[in-house]
């Protein structure tokens, strides 16, 4: 399972979104502008309070970081 946790006006969240559909993977998106307890959850699995975060099967991404994303989901 593929969590992202974004707001509106992150383009780099865009960019990791776009990228999981392109490769044909779903994700459940948590908007944390609008989504409280999505924050805290983000806050507490990553450390982080900068967006995107992606949780891949808990394995947790910070950033759209192309290379680890490739590497977690095993995509050549």
């Amino acid at each position: 399972m593929i969590k992202i946790y974004t707001t509106t006006y992150c383009p780099f969240c865009k960019l990791a979104k776009e990228f999981l559909l392109e490769h044909g993977f779903d994700f459940e998106e948590i908007n944390v502008e609008e989504d409280e307890k999505g924050f805290e959850e983000m806050v507490r699995k990553s450390g982080q309070y900068g967006v995107p975060v992606i949780d891949v099967d808990g394995e947790i991404i910070i950033g759209f970081d192309r290379k680890r994303l490739k590497e977690v989901l095993k995509i050549e």
